[in-house]
Parts: C-alpha cells; structure tokens; sequence
C-alpha cells in the first residue's frame, strides 16, 4: 500500500491526520510531521526518515506538504531526487485532498497514481460563501453533466439507504459517496422538510458532482414509483431514524438492505455500542424491518468490520429491561 506522509510547519499534519481519521478511519502506513519552532531542517528530515522506514512499502510514498517552498517541503525535495520515479509531493495539503489519497490508494498501487487521481478533488475542496465570488466555470465535464440528468427511462436505483441521526456529515459525503457513486443524494425526513434552514445545509454539503435533496416521506414513496423525476438516476438514501424506513418501506420503497451508521443517544435510549443508541420504539421498529425482509449493515464508514444487528438489539433489549 501506497505510504504517505503529511509534513507542515507547527501542528496542522498532526490536526488533518486526526480529522481525516475521524471521517475515513484508522490508516496504516500513515505520518504527520510536524516542524515545531525550536527545531530546524535536520530535525524534520531525520523525522520524514524514520516515517518512511515505518511504512511497508518504502518506495512507493506521498508526500503532502503544507507549503511549496517551506522546509517541511524543501526537505522532502532533498529525498525525492533519489526516488522521483517513484515518489510524489503535492503542496497545499488539505483535508480533501488527505480523505481522496486514502481511497485512491486502495485501487492504487503507485505513489504517482494517487498524486494525479486527488488533485482535482484537492482543488474542488475551495469553495467560497457567498456564491458570486467564485470565478465563473466556463465548463462542466461530461460526468457531472451526466450525474445532473433526470428523466432517463426507468425507475431509480438505490445505491445505499442509510440510518444516519446526523444525516448528511462529512464521513456520507466523502467515504460513502465515494463507495457508492451516487447521483443523487435524498434526505427523507418530514422534519427537515419543513426547515428551511436544515435544507439549505444539507444541499450546501453535497459532494462535487452530486446533487442533494430534501423531500417529506410522502413524497419519497411518490418518487419510487415514478420514472420520470429519477428514473435511472443512481441515489443515496439518508433517515434520521428507523421509524421513517419503515414508513417509506410500508409505503412501497423496494428497499432491501439498510446501513445502519449512527444513532444519537438521548433520554430514555441504551448505547449498546459506541455509536447507536435505542430506546423501545427503536428495537421494535427494527424487528418490524426484519419481518418485513429487510437486511441490516451495521457499520460506521465502508472500512469498519460489519456487526451483528440481532446481538446489538439483543444487548439493547436486556439494558432497557433493566431500566425498567
């Protein structure tokens, strides 16, 4: 697997890699080097040499830095010479660009690969509010004017129905989208159909390319049988809660599996694990689901091992028996 190393003046590798975690979980072969104040170019190249003898695979390595020119740089330059038929560098490090390399490099097996795959990524991670700042895109490329169509002939396909109390956060937007490859984005929630405010957040979160959109269950059930609005459009199905699945499932949304990523705990809810919390509503809509022929995926993000639903409703069940 492909090594990288995230290389900055003062703490910010060190934060990026820490975020990145947080959305694509645990990497191997993965370094943040950091040039802290009191230290000077041989401090920071003794530290990018220790990184590369970690990795597994010392000759195929990615560098990202922080600043063209700066030391973190200028000594990650001083090693490429010997390795640049192998090795890249990419400055302006960003937390896209970090997220992209670690999809990449799981299809990729060259340093140079995952360079020229994330730099588009990187760049479409700058954005600006308000809208009229941003120069003016003279061209859109052929995916994304695919991925905007509507009305291809027959009915949608779901890429991914997923349970998500925080509906959509950066771990949907880049690591799912990325598993998956929507279209189309569908919140389904009547709540936050009628927040204005909620909508707008949520459409601003799409990833590049992708569209995302609001609709009360009502209308979701109404989309599922009509091939004109998305047919043939390929989407990502976001609940805030069970209760709206089984609804839309009742409702006839040919549904079949279910990810369940997170659940937020409040009053009255057991946490049987770390990122699920239910109280008896939860556990009973969930076994409902099941009767009705629905699978569960019980995962955060793509890399997480699968658990086991009845187990965790099992543990849930015996918590809130003894809160009674």
């Amino acid at each position: 697997m492909v090594g990288i190393i995230l290389a900055s003046h003062g703490e910010l590798a060190k934060g990026i890699l820490q975020s990145s975690t947080m959305i694509f979980g645990e990497q191997k072969n993965v370094k943040a080097i950091t040039l802290m104040p009191s230290e000077g170019p041989d401090d920071i190249k003794a530290k990018i040499k220790d990184a590369i003898a970690s990795f597994d695979d010392q000759d195929q390595v990615l560098f990202l830095v922080d600043l063209w020119g700066g030391t973190p740089f200028n000594q990650v330059n001083g090693l490429f010479e010997e390795h640049k038929d192998k090795w890249a560098i990419i400055s302006g490090m960003n937390l896209p660009m970090v997220i992209e390399a670690y999809s990449s490099r799981l299809s990729m097996k060259s340093a140079r690969e995952v360079a020229t795959d994330i730099l588009k990524k990187a760049k479409e991670g700058i954005k600006v509010k308000p809208e009229e700042l941003e120069p003016a895109d003279t061209g859109k490329s052929a995916a994304s004017a695919n991925q905007s169509s509507v009305g291809v002939p027959g009915l949608m396909e779901y890429a991914l129905a997923r349970i998500d109390s925080r509906l959509l956060h950066g771990q949907v937007a880049t690591t799912w989208t990325k598993t998956v490859n929507p279209t189309r984005i569908i919140v389904v929630s009547d709540d936050v159909a009628k927040d204005e405010l909620r909508k707008k957040l949520i459409q601003q979160a799409a990833p590049p390319g992708v569209k995302a959109h609001v609709v009360p269950i009502s209308h979701m059930i109404k989309l599922a049988k009509d091939d004109k609005h998305f047919g043939g459009q390929r989407v990502l199905l976001l609940f805030e809660n069970p209760q709206d699945v089984l609804r839309v499932v009742e409702g006839g949304v040919p549904l079949k599996t279910i990810n369940v990523g997170s659940m937020a705990h409040s009053v009255g809810k057991v946490q049987p694990n770390k990122v699920l919390a239910f109280d008896q509503k939860d556990i009973d809509t969930f076994n409902k689901l099941k009767e009705a022929g629905l699978t569960f995926d019980v995962r955060k993000v793509p890399g997480d091992s699968k658990e086991n639903m009845d187990e965790i409703l099992k543990k849930a069940q015996e918590e809130l028996n003894k809160l009674k």
